[in-house]
């Protein structure tokens, strides 16, 4: 062979014209899909459909060792985000890999505490109204899990407490239900029943609408996890913040109580065992269609816990407050009263003293269902905080002594509410080695 000169250049290869007649004539060819775009055309068959990205199938995302900087494969939907226990919920869901889509009908800037619980990418808020149908379909048809904390015990210019808790539970529900939601829960009351006759007002609708409630979600999604909570205490609560204010103490340092607390037994839950037991229901495949009750460990009557909340709070005789319980809606409580449905009618807000919530947390007793019903042990959840450290610490942060910037140990120390057992609708069995009080669960619970 001939060695080539490196001066010397070979001839290009002439290019030949395509055949314009014969690229018409023949068949086109389809797109490739997507799902195969980075890949070679000529490798992919010409059948294969576009993936379908779907509820039903996150779960083949799943990435990272779990934590809140990982992804858990569930995206959940949580209505009612911007209220007081979602907060925590949030973060407790958050802090496991959730991708979240918090639904809003507020303003922007009181959700700005709910963008520092997730990572980045990891939450979507979506403004939505609860009477349009089609922002409810877009908030959950990406989601395979919905907890709905939707609830009130107000009437507001747009919504009733019926057209809340009621139309607005089955409307999600049923929405959940056409677009393909595989888990549903629905966050309820204590003492929930469509026949509740209440005892401190006439025709109060709070319970009642709720056991409704329960009754159009379950004719919906028959497979929901309901939740029926006790009262709940923490940051900015309904229940010891109220107790604290000088709406409630008149001048004369007396404080009334329905029947002097006497004969109503509550079972106080803090609200951070609460968003821990929403989360457990929410991943738990068991827990669909069961109904929980989230009650705190222990069962105190109603007076001794406004006793303790009180003195912890500095009502007491050795700061010159004279703490008496009164029995009687005197002068002072009623005016208050007053003053604040006046502002919930005007502004549309709950004030320091509902009626409406008096009757569900001093008016009546925490009864237990008893028999099939679950509570927060079904789920794992055994360790809770106890009123009295949890509960006292609070008191403390709201005391009448703040002004004098006492040591936590200036601050009086009351003696500790009496414990009692709680009360069951259904008649429970002789007490065994199972039910003795113990440090974290009390008879049985």
């Amino acid at each position: 062979m001939a060695l080539q000169r490196s001066g010397a250049q070979t001839a290009a290869p002439k290019r030949r014209r395509p055949n314009v007649s014969a690229q018409t004539s023949a068949p086109k060819r389809p797109a490739p899909c997507i799902f195969a775009s980075r890949c070679f055309t000529e490798n992919v068959p010409e059948n294969v459909p576009e993936p379908l990205i779907s509820s039903s199938n996150v779960a083949q995302f799943r990435k990272g060792p779990g934590g809140r900087s990982s992804f858990s494969g569930n995206v959940v939907t949580v209505f009612g985000s911007t209220g007081f226990t979602g907060l925590r919920v949030v973060n407790r869901l958050a802090k496991h890999g959730n991708q979240l889509i918090l639904p809003y009908r507020c303003d922007a800037y009181f959700v700005k505490e709910l963008k520092v619980m997730c990572d980045l990418g990891q939450v979507l808020f979506f403004p939505f109204q609860l009477s349009d149908d089609e922002s409810i379909r877009k908030a959950v048809k990406h989601s395979n899990i919905v907890i709905n904390l939707i609830g009130t015990y107000i009437d507001t210019v747009n919504y009733s407490i019926y057209d809340t808790n009621v139309e607005g539970a089955g409307k999600i529900a049923r929405i959940c239900r056409e677009m393909g939601v595989e888990r549903l829960v629905h966050v309820s009351a204590m003492n929930a029943d469509p026949s509740y006759k209440t005892r401190f007002i006439k025709n109060g609708a709070f319970l009642k609408s709720k056991g409704m409630g329960e009754q159009a979600v379950l004719a919906e999604f028959p497979n929901a996890t309901i939740i029926r909570p006790s009262v709940l205490y923490g940051e900015f609560d309904r229940f010891i913040y109220p107790m604290l204010t000088r709406w409630r103490k008149n001048p004369l340092d007396m404080v009334y109580a329905f029947n002097l607390g006497n004969g109503i037994y509550k079972m106080p839950l803090f609200v951070n065992d609460f968003s821990n037991g929403v989360a457990k229901a929410a991943m738990d495949p068991t827990a669909a269609g069961r109904t929980y009750e989230f009650v705190g460990p222990h069962c105190y009557e109603m007076c001794e816990l406004l006793d303790f909340i009180c003195m912890k709070g500095g009502l007491s005789r050795e700061y010159s407050f004279e703490y008496r319980r009164i029995g009687i809606r005197e002068p002072w409580f009623l005016f208050m009263s007053f003053l604040c449905y006046t502002f919930t009618k005007l502004y549309r807000r709950p004030g320091f003293i509902n009626w409406e919530w008096f009757d569900f947390v001093e008016a009546t007793s925490d009864v237990l269902t008893g028999g099939g019903t679950l509570t927060l042990k079904d789920l794992g959840i055994t360790n809770l905080a106890e009123f009295e450290e949890a509960g006292g610490w609070h008191c403390m942060q709201l005391s009448f002594l703040k002004p004098y910037e006492l040591d936590y140990d200036d601050y009086p120390h009351p003696p500790l509410p009496l414990r009692s057992p709680p009360l069951y609708k259904q008649k429970q069995t002789a007490f065994g080695a199972r039910d003795v009080l113990t440090e974290q669960r009390a008879f049985g619970l």
